[in-house]
C-alpha cells in the first residue's frame, strides 16, 4: 500500500500540470446506519456495496468524499479521488476507501491508486453479482492501464470496437486476516494481486439496434506470506513470478513445505458473452452468460460448460412504474465434476474436477477483508462464525430477480429477490440442502426543493436455513455537490 500511495503521490502533480484550466470539483457526504433483527444484517445490506456492508447487526458510517471527474469528450484528461470512511460494527474503524489519480489521452487511460471499480457488464444495482468482480469487496490499490472504455477500430465506422486492461496491485487485509482469523488457520500477509482483461464488440446501435459482446478477464493473487498449519511460506517474488502472473503456465512442483502446486499463485477468471437488440425507441433487452473458471480445467470445453451466470436485462419505454428489470439464473454445482486425480504411475489418468470456487490450497481465497470478489450468493468468509477465511457455500443454484423505476420525478424505487439451493462444497458438503430467501425493497428520495441532499430507506430481510432469519432497515442521509 506505501508504494502504490507513494507512486500517486508523485503522479498527482505531474497530472495537474498537464490540466489547461481547473474543472469543477464534486463532494458528497453521508451518514448511514443499519438496524437489524435476527441472525445477522439482511443479505442485501451488506453485499454488493464495495466492501462497505457488514453482517454484524446494526452498524454504520460517516463518510465523505473529492473527486475531480475525467472528462471523456477531451483529448487528454485528468481526475483524482479521495474518500474516506469512519465506521462501527464493521470490518475497521477507518477506510482510505478510494485514494486515486488517473490520467485519459485519447482512448488510452491509466490509474494509481484505490478506487471503486464496477463490472461494467452487468447492471451492478440490479444483478446479483459478476462471478469474478461484483464490487461485493473494498477496492485493491492497483497500477491498472489499458483502454478502459470502448474503443472503435479504425476504418470499422463503429461497428467494431475493444477495450481491455492490465493491473498489479496489492491487498490490504494483512492486519484484518491475523486480528479476524485464529492462529491456527490459514491466512495471509501482503498478497499480491494481478488482473487482466479483454473485450470485443460487434454492432452499430445508430444503424442496426443488433449489438454483440464478448471477453475474457483473470486475475492471480501471488507472492506474500502465508501462515498455514503452523508453517511460514515466504512466497518472495522473483520478476520471474510476476512474468508467471500474467502468463500462467502449467507445471508440477513440489515446493513451500510440501504444498504441491501446478500453477504459481490462485489463478482465477471468466468467459463473458452478451448479445443485445436496441432499437432507437427506449427499450431494449440483453441476454448475458459468464462463466467462471478456476485454473485451467473450465477454461476450455474439455469438461464442458455446465456452471455459469445467466441473465437477462429488460429496459421499458418511459413511464412511471417500472423502468428495468433483470433476472439470473446461477448454477455452480458441477465444479467439474467431484472426481479429481493427478496422473501417477498406479493412476495414469488425470481427471481435473472438485474445482472448490473462490477457494485455494495455498491462499486465502479469492476475497478481501472477509468479503468475497465474486457473486456473493456465494456466501463470503465473514459469514463464517468460527473465523476460517474459506469460501463454505460455493456449489448452489439461485433465482434472482431485479426491479427499479421512477414512479415520482424525485423518487426512485429498486427491488431485489434471491432464492438459493445450497450443497456446501466437495470438500464440507452439507447433510442436508440449505435453502435460502434474500430481499431488499429500497427507496431513494432525491428532493427538488432541497438541492443537493438526498435520502435512502432500505428495508430488508432473509429466511431459511443458511444464514438464518433476519429483517431489518438501511437508512442513509447524504449531500452531494459541486464547486
Amino acid at each position: 500500500m506505501k508504494y502504490l500511495l507513494g507512486l500517486f503521490l508523485c503522479c498527482f502533480p505531474a497530472m495537474s500540470a498537464f490540466s489547461e484550466k481547473p474543472d469543477s470539483l464534486r463532494y458528497f457526504g453521508e451518514i448511514k446506519a443499519d438496524f437489524s433483527a435476527g441472525e445477522n444484517t439482511p443479505f442485501w445490506l451488506v453485499n454488493n456495496l464495495q466492501g462497505l456492508g457488514s453482517p454484524e447487526k446494526n452498524n454504520g458510517y460517516v463518510r465523505a468524499g473529492l473527486f475531480k471527474d475525467i472528462k471523456e469528450e477531451n483529448r487528454f484528461s485528468w481526475g483524482a479521488g479521495i474518500d474516506l470512511v469512519g465506521g462501527w460494527n464493521l470490518q475497521s474503524p477507518f477506510y482510505i476507501h478510494q485514494l486515486y489519480g488517473e490520467v485519459k489521452y485519447r482512448c488510452l487511460d491509466a490509474l494509481v491508486g484505490s478506487k471503486e471499480i464496477w463490472s461494467s457488464f452487468l447492471d451492478h444495482n440490479l444483478s446479483s453479482g459478476d462471478l469474478l468482480y461484483s464490487g461485493n469487496a473494498l477496492p485493491v490499490p492497483q497500477v491498472r492501464i489499458g483502454i478502459f472504455d470502448y474503443a472503435d477500430f479504425w476504418g470499422c465506422k463503429g461497428w467494431f470496437a475493444a477495450k481491455g486492461y492490465i493491473a498489479y496491485g496489492m491487498f490490504t487485509d494483512s492486519k484484518w486476516q491475523k486480528s479476524w482469523s485464529k492462529p491456527e488457520f490459514k491466512h495471509g500477509k501482503n498478497i499480491l494481486y494481478h488482473s487482466k482483461g479483454l473485450w470485443l464488440r460487434g454492432g452499430n446501435i445508430e444503424k442496426f439496434p443488433l449489438r454483440g459482446e464478448i471477453g475474457i478477464e483473470m486475475a492471480t493473487q501471488f507472492g506474500g506470506i502465508v501462515y498455514k498449519d503452523g508453517k511460514i511460506i515466504d512466497l518472495k517474488p522473483s520478476f520471474k513470478d510476476w512474468l508467471t502472473a500474467f502468463f500462467p503456465r502449467y507445471q508440477t512442483r513440489e515446493t513451500f513445505f510440501g504444498e504441491s502446486t501446478s500453477i504459481e499463485g490462485n489463478m482465477v477468471g471468466e468467459y463473458t458473452i452478451a448479445l443485445e437488440w436496441q432499437p432507437k425507441n427506449s427499450w431494449g433487452v440483453r441476454a448475458y452468460y459468464e462463466h467462471y473458471f478456476d485454473d485451467q480445467s473450465q477454461m476450455t470445453f474439455e469438461y464442458g460448460w455446465k456452471d455459469g451466470l445467466y441473465g437477462i436485462e429488460v429496459k421499458f419505454p418511459t413511464n412511471r412504474y417500472i423502468s428495468k428489470f433483470v433476472y439470473e439464473f446461477l448454477y455452480s454445482k458441477d465444479q467439474t465434476g467431484a472426481v479429481n486425480n493427478d496422473s501417477s504411475e498406479k493412476v495414469p489418468e488425470q481427471v481435473s474436477g472438485r474445482d472448490n470456487y473462490y477457494n485455494n490450497s495455498l491462499y486465502p481465497g479469492w476475497q478481501h477483508w472477509g468479503m468475497g470478489f465474486g457473486n456473493p450468493l456465494m456466501l463470503s468468509p465473514i459469514y463464517n462464525a468460527n473465523h476460517k477465511i474459506e469460501f463454505y457455500d460455493t456449489r448452489i443454484y439461485s433465482h434472482h430477480f431485479g426491479l427499479e423505476g421512477y414512479p415520482m420525478q424525485d423518487l426512485k424505487y429498486r427491488i431485489l429477490l434471491s432464492f438459493s439451493r445450497n450443497w456446501g462444497t466437495y470438500a464440507c458438503p452439507y447433510e442436508e440442502i440449505k435453502n435460502n430467501f434474500d430481499g431488499l425493497c429500497e427507496v431513494t428520495w432525491k428532493p427538488s426543493t432541497l438541492k443537493g441532499w438526498y435520502g435512502i430507506l432500505g428495508i430488508a430481510g432473509d429466511s431459511g436455513d443458511l444464514i438464518g432469519k433476519s429483517f431489518g432497515a438501511s437508512l442513509t442521509i447524504g449531500y452531494a455537490g459541486s464547486f
